[in-house]
């Protein structure tokens, strides 16, 4: 099992915070990949552009934004120009999701070309090891789903949301390209053999992303979620990753359970957006 008790942090630094952008950037291709390849009329698409990820998924999706802004390299205004029109060609409005490890200039550019900050996520690791003493109820099942149980797996994270009658769709349809994607791994919790509590795991140069956490109301405070992070972390330590990853609204009670687990806070990426009214 992980231990919760850990003292061998890397520095919050640029080396860090590469490595923790670059595995949310490529799980998120990788959705708009998944959902190209479902629903081809949706445009669905993406490009590299001065190292940032540039995601089309939908003109209202939430993956429809850049990661990576000038983190893996400096960004000029011409490149950022460039990525402008991406969103441009589609009508979609144009965000950042930018790390504060980024230079100066980054900030000074986007400043200049009338960005306006819009939200603040705190991005949150911590590094893996085996620890027998870190415990789950055993009346919880965790196990990896099986290709024929996407839409089981999708309709539980859905059902999570169940109480928000307004999202439950949404959800749905997300949680549903989410499963099918052929780099992550989807995990289900059960209880006396029924699907109660989802979680997803991304793997990337030993970073594992953890995200995809849903439990359905009537099942909540039973120990699910922490199950299936016992379960994702056991498994990315087995597969050689050294660092875990999860992202939170700041103050959230997702970042205070996340901390309860032994995750701390690596930096707080701010979500910038394009308010010029002649673009997007």
């Amino acid at each position: 099992m992980i231990t919760t008790q850990i003292n061998n942090f890397p520095f919050a630094d640029l080396t860090l915070s590469q490595r923790l952008e670059k595995v949310e950037a490529i799980s998120n291709v990788e959705f708009v990949e998944t959902r190209a390849k479902l629903f081809p009329e949706s445009k669905a698409c993406w490009k590299n552009i001065a190292g940032t990820y540039a995601m089309f998924d939908g003109v209202k999706s939430p993956l429809t934004q850049t990661f990576g802004l000038g983190i893996f390299q400096p960004i000029t205004e011409s490149e950022l120009i460039e990525i402008e029109d991406f969103y441009k060609q589609f009508q979609a409005p144009v965000f950042h999701e930018v790390s504060p490890l980024v230079d100066a200039e980054t900030t000074k550019l986007l400043n200049q070309r009338k960005y306006q900050p819009i939200e603040f996520t705190n991005v949150m690791f911590r590094p893996l090891q085996i620890n027998e003493n870190s415990k789950h109820s055993e009346k919880i099942n965790v196990r990896i789903v099986q290709e024929n149980e996407h839409d089981l797996w999708a309709s539980t994270a859905a059902k999570g949301w169940s109480e928000f009658l307004e999202y439950v769709d949404f959800m749905l349809e997300i949680s549903q390209i989410s499963a099918k994607r052929k780099n992550v791994l989807s995990f289900l919790a059960e209880i006396d053999n029924k699907a109660v509590a989802t979680g997803a795991l991304s793997i990337c140069d030993g970073v594992a992303l953890l995200a995809g956490a849903s439990t359905i109301p009537d099942a909540r405070k039973q120990g699910a979620q922490l199950a299936l992070l016992n379960a994702r972390l056991n498994y990315a330590v087995k597969v050689g990753c050294n660092l875990a990853m999860m992202c939170a609204l700041a103050g959230s009670a997702s970042q205070k359970n996340a901390e309860r687990q032994g995750f701390r806070i690596a930096y707080t990426r701010i979500k910038w957006q394009l308010v010029d009214k002649n673009s997007g």
